[in-house]
């Protein structure tokens, strides 16, 4: 008779006291796995020897957490493994590894039994060699990095072989399963669950003391933008389209709620950007916010918009939409697949700057039905997709 799922969560991507709003989006999902299954999270961080004198002149260079941490009552552990900077990048993986199976084994012997890696590289071509040192079952979750790295030469072998070695993998969107299928997924190897969303967490609240609190009028247009402040979310465009907006919609706002994550930090550009355009009064940075914050910039919104260039399923869109607002989005990732119909938002072309503003123009102009937004968000609650999830690793758990 086969054990039931005993949950390895394996991502060098996830929140720290270091840095605590790094992969929010996965433990999010995998905590709620974590109520019904026994669950460990293995978050693996590169190190080399002299690391720390760096700090001395980088303070936030590779920020360290200790080495066993407990949130919501579940071990997150996170071993060190060796990473030069700029040099042999194309070991990570092996090195990775390595520095993780010492921990691993450990956890196989307490009786751990599936490993779930998140991102094909270099996490999931870790963990396929982890599955294969130990005998344990690997499934991998897709999350939208596999984008640009399918389009790196030497990576897409290695893509290909965590496809191939992979028991399951998730992806969450079909847009990401089509592009491993492209790289030679099988295709009944690969299923969709997409991202859930805390309703209970994300739901308006009043709009005027909303936008009191953040000292906005009553009667401005606003728009909101939400994630890390990296080019590749897309901020600049949105600022960008903000002269050619206020000629339209004078009393125009943008919310900018970000800081910086392990991907980068643009907040210098974006600020001298807003200060070129002459729009320090327009455009309003509140930071990196909570996820129990987040509700009250929504609801002082009228439009959230996400001008990104690469995108898995974007959590945020959900979010907002449980917030009551109706969403403007760039066709890219999952994005179509979350604003799935023309009373949710509007989808417009990548790097279409006229497009974006045509889009930010019309939502803003029309009458949308928020309980038609509120509905949608709503049905997609976390409780199908945990449903799902139990499925499947009880399903690659078995020998």
């Amino acid at each position: 008779m086969s054990k039931p799922p005993a949950l390895i969560v394996f991502s060098s991507l996830f929140p720290n006291s270091a840095q605590p709003n790094a992969g929010l989006f996965i433990r999010e999902r995998l905590f709620r796995v974590g109520q019904h299954l026994p669950l460990v999270v293995v978050s693996p961080k590169p190190w080399f020897p002299g690391q720390e004198l760096i700090r001395r002149f980088r303070p936030h260079y590779r920020p360290m957490p200790g080495h066993q941490e407990r949130q919501d009552g579940i071990d997150v552990l996170f071993p060190r493994f060796l990473a030069l900077p700029g040099l042999l990048r194309n070991l990570d993986s092996l090195s990775m590894a390595l520095g993780s199976y010492p921990t691993l084994l450990r956890l196989k012997k307490q009786g751990y039994n599936l490993i779930d890696a998140h991102f094909a590289y270099p996490d999931g071509h870790s963990a396929v060699r982890l599955g294969q040192w130990l005998g344990l079952p690997v499934t991998v979750t897709l999350r939208g990095t596999e984008v640009p790295h399918s389009r790196n030469p030497k990576l897409r072998p290695r893509m290909r072989e965590v496809f191939s070695k992979a028991k399951r993998v998730i992806a969450v969107s079909d847009s990401l399963k089509r592009l491993a299928i492209g790289l030679g997924m099988p295709p009944d190897k690969g299923v969709v669950v997409g991202n859930g969303v805390d309703t209970q967490r994300f739901q308006p609240v009043d709009r005027n003391e909303a936008r009191a609190r953040l000292g906005l009028p009553a009667k401005a247009s606003v728009l909101i933008s939400v994630g890390a402040l990296v080019e590749r979310k897309g901020f600049h465009r949105v600022i960008d389209c903000l002269p050619t907006l206020l000629a339209r919609h004078p009393d125009l706002h943008y919310l900018i709620v970000g800081g910086s994550s392990p991907e980068g930090d643009n907040s210098a550009a974006l600020r001298q950007q807003v200060d070129r355009l002459h729009l320090v009064e327009r455009v309003h940075f509140l930071g990196a916010l909570p996820p129990d914050a987040l509700k009250w910039p929504f609801s002082a919104a009228d439009i959230f918009v996400l001008a990104s260039s690469n995108e898995g399923w974007a959590n945020v869109i959900l979010e907002a939409m449980a917030c009551g607002l109706p969403v403007v989005a760039t066709d890219v990732g999952g994005n179509r697949e979350v604003v799935a119909t023309d009373d949710l938002g509007i989808i417009v072309p990548f790097d279409d700057q006229a497009a974006l503003v045509q889009a930010l123009d019309k939502a803003l102009g029309q009458p949308w039905e928020r309980e038609t937004v509120l509905a949608y968000a709503r049905a997609n609650a976390w409780d199908e997709r945990v449903s799902r999830l139990l499925d499947i690793f009880s399903e690659g758990s078995r020998p």
